[in-house]
């Protein structure tokens, strides 16, 4: 069945980007004609309507003309806007945009954009300790490569610990190493998506793999996630209807909300996807980042049939520079991962791997966990104390990174962002993190990377930032 336009009301924009893409790559040169409305409405399965709305906004953008009576046609490169007028092979490449990025390196002296811990919060001193055991007990190691899928010993120590997570037996064979959750999730773009396929995202979700999966030509099926979940009838007639990819989820302490999914319905997704053939991405960052009970188990914990592949990324609050990632799946997906591992750098650092290890491994570091929840927890109250009374709303985060804030509709977040940059105040807008650039009224502001007084300072900067705009 043809997708309509009622249906995805951005549609139409995802089959301009395709056709943006091709230009850019020189798949269709200056007066190529496109293909007919009929012709990639049927490729794309999409309506004629919405083929039809993307070529009238080639138009009107000047990357396309028409001929009458013949159809449309690729303007000339010197028209087209944002690319090169003269080398061909910089036309050919594809263009990237990582809008996190951008707004992290604003500088700023109260970084409420960063979701990353306060180093000063970290055992850095034991951990520049234990940089010489290490070296003395592999000497060789800073001369040879890891094993493509990861250190050996360092895979049978996550298989034992994942197995101790996610209560169901995982071996080391199971497990793929990468640099961080973000290259998971770019390799497994690369793997399952092609220009146009549908893959389906919370709304609002993690900002830099809304950007992967652009690169990658997706299009995205919102599931607004909430306090409560999701709408699970929602998500079964998009997997019925759409047969998406994946689905990508962020479920416990989720980035940028701070929500959890009930456990009941981490069970229901889970049948829902073997029901539908749908791969669950579950992106589980933040697990041991709780404040009060221990989070519900993840949704691998009820996979029987391999539809769920489990990211479990400690970047965030063990040691950020070794940037480790243990990638957990069964074999249907961990082979081709291998292979798509392989041509991206053909193993992550074996000297990271072998830090985390003894560093992450030691009982020094599980200690040190407890107290930095504490401290992260006394961050969250503070921040929240500080926006006491300004009407402002928000779910307070039973564990996490982030506070996700609602503004008053008479606030305007984009001129609030560049009056507060000007103050050396940082955050991020919530439309960054909405696959329909839509919640404008929305912040997410983490207060994990800021000391208590910074967070009181900063944020008393921003709230009279704010009263000045009311007001003024």
């Amino acid at each position: 069945m043809q997708t309509t336009q009622k249906d995805h009301p951005l549609l139409y924009r995802q089959v301009y980007d395709h056709i943006v893409a091709r230009i850019q790559r020189g798949e269709l040169a200056a007066h190529d004609k496109l293909p007919s409305i009929r012709m990639l409405a049927g490729e794309l399965q999409v309506h004629r309507l919405t083929v039809f709305r993307a070529y009238q906004l080639l138009k009107e953008e000047g990357k396309a003309y028409v001929k009458e009576k013949s159809g449309y046609y690729v303007a000339p490169m010197h028209e087209i806007t944002g690319l090169p007028t003269c080398e061909k092979s910089s036309a050919a490449a594809r263009i990237y945009q990582n809008e996190m990025s951008d707004i992290q390196r604003v500088p700023s002296v109260y970084q409420f954009s960063q979701a990353l811990i306060d180093p000063n919060l970290l055992p850095n001193l034991y951990l520049s300790q234990y940089v010489k055991e290490v070296f003395d007990r592999y000497p060789k190691m800073i001369g040879t490569y890891s094993d493509l899928q990861g250190d050996a010993e360092l895979r049978d120590f996550l298989g034992d610990y994942m197995t101790g997570r996610l209560k169901v037996s995982i071996s080391a064979d199971e497990l793929i190493i990468t640099s961080g959750a973000q290259q998971a999730v770019d390799l497994l773009a690369r793997l399952y998506i092609r220009p146009l396929d549908a893959v389906m995202v919370e709304r609002p979700t993690y900002s830099a793999a809304l950007d992967i999966f652009r690169a990658q030509g997706a299009r995205f099926l919102p599931v607004d996630i909430s306090p409560g979940g999701y709408d699970l009838d929602q998500v079964e007639e998009m997997m019925k209807r759409h047969k998406p990819r994946f689905f990508y989820m962020n479920p416990t302490f989720h980035n940028p909300t701070g929500y959890s999914v009930p456990a009941g319905q981490r069970k229901e997704l889970v049948a829902l996807a073997e029901k539908y053939q749908c791969l669950l991405v579950e992106d589980d960052t933040f697990r041991d980042i709780y404040f009060g009970e221990r989070p519900s188990l993840p949704l691998f914990t009820y996979d029987t049939e391999g539809w769920v592949v489990y990211l479990s990324s400690f970047s965030k609050y063990v040691a950020p520079g070794l940037r480790i990632c243990a990638v957990v799946g069964r074999s249907s997906v961990i082979q081709p991962l291998l292979t798509l591992k392989s041509l991206a750098d053909n193993g992550s650092p074996l000297v990271n791997q072998k830090l985390f290890l003894h560093y992450f491994g030691s009982e020094r570091m599980q200690n040190h966990l407890e107290k930095l929840r504490i401290a992260l927890q006394i961050r969250r109250d503070l921040m929240i104390e500080s926006l006491r009374g300004t009407g402002w709303l928000w779910t307070v985060p039973d564990g996490g990174l982030n506070l996700w804030v609602k503004l008053p509709d008479h606030l305007s977040v984009d001129m609030l962002w560049q009056r507060a940059t000007a103050e050396a105040v940082s955050f991020v807008p919530g439309a960054v993190f909405d696959p329909k650039r839509e919640m404008r009224s929305w912040i997410r502001f983490s207060y994990s990377f800021v000391n208590e007084e910074q967070i009181r300072t900063g944020m008393r900067l921003l709230t009279n930032l704010a009263d000045s705009m009311h007001n003024g």
